[in-house]
This record gives C-alpha cells, sequence and structure tokens, in this order.
C-alpha cells in the first residue's frame, strides 16, 4: 500500500516537472492567449497525464495524494524561486521590450511569434493608434501586453493589474 502512493508521488511530481518544461519551451505568450484550441489542449493533457500519475490506482485517495504533491511541489517551486535568483531565471521568464519610443524590435517580436495584428489589438486596448504613439510595449512574464502611451496624460488601465506585495519586490 505505502509503495503504491511513493509510486503516485513519484509519478505527479514526474509529471509537474515535464509539464513546467514544456511550457517553458513553447512560451509565456501561450498563456494569456488562450484560444478554444488551446483549452481543449489543456483538458487533453490534464486527461491524458491524469493516469501517468496515479496509474492503476483509481481510488479517492490516489486522486488526492496526486493532488497534494502537485501544490506541495506548486509550493515549493515558487519559494524556492524567490529565494534563489538562478533557479528564478532557470525557471521563469524575463519581460521582453516589444515597442521602445515608437520603435518595433523586429527581432523580439519575431523570436516570441507576435503578429503585427496581436500587436495592434493591444495597443488599441490601450487606446492607441499609432506605434509612434508608444513610448514602451513589454510582454510581461505573465504573458499579458503592456503598453504606456507617449501622452502619460491619458494612461489607460485595459487589463487587471495584479497587486504584489512589497516584500515581493526584487532589488
Amino acid at each position: 500500500m505505502l509503495f503504491s502512493y511513493l509510486e503516485i508521488i513519484a509519478r505527479s511530481a514526474a509529471v509537474y516537472f515535464f509539464m513546467t518544461i514544456a511550457l517553458r519551451i513553447f512560451g509565456k505568450k501561450e498563456l494569456s492567449q488562450l484560444n478554444t484550441a488551446d483549452i481543449i489542449l489543456i483538458l487533453l493533457i490534464s486527461n491524458s497525464v491524469q493516469n501517468a500519475m496515479v496509474g492503476p490506482d483509481t481510488s479517492l485517495w490516489g486522486g488526492l495524494v496526486a493532488a497534494l504533491v502537485l501544490f506541495v511541489i506548486n509550493f515549493t517551486i515558487k519559494k524556492l524561486t524567490y529565494k534563489y535568483k538562478l533557479l528564478n531565471d532557470l525557471l521563469l521568464d524575463k519581460p521582453e521590450v516589444l515597442i521602445h519610443d515608437g520603435k518595433l524590435d523586429f527581432k523580439t517580436l519575431s523570436k516570441l511569434d507576435i503578429s503585427n495584428n496581436e500587436l495592434k489589438e493591444a495597443m488599441r486596448e490601450h487606446g492607441l493608434e499609432h506605434f509612434t504613439d508608444v513610448k514602451l510595449c513589454m510582454l510581461e512574464i505573465d504573458g499579458t501586453i503592456s503598453v504606456i502611451s507617449e501622452d502619460t496624460k491619458h494612461l489607460k488601465q485595459t487589463h487587471y493589474k495584479r497587486k504584489h506585495n512589497h516584500k515581493n519586490f526584487r532589488k
């Protein structure tokens, strides 16, 4: 019985780390811009890895152990990435500058597969029409696109902005 739960713990950890690496490879842009196909993919992935985590144990306890392992690993990874900069750099993306003072960074846009239409949509959401109106446009670590206009008198926020505790501010 104990061996069965240890196997579930090991399998769940393996799936967690596989999914973390897969999301890191496929990029942060994918996380914030989910369409119907992406949601279907997530549902299918969760269904496909469920058996990989619990194996033949389909009991309530087996499922709860797998879920607990995922929560504990996620909590631990968050704490460790906050504490160790090297791990943070390895696991988490950095914000990327897309437009600076009206000039597009085509190399970064190409690397991140951000189309002209996506960029213009983000600008329109912030009330801007032309690239020259943009002081700074960034792809944030959570996958959202932030836009700051040249006209700082009329700043517009169109996305929910998460509040961070002052202790989470890095120097």
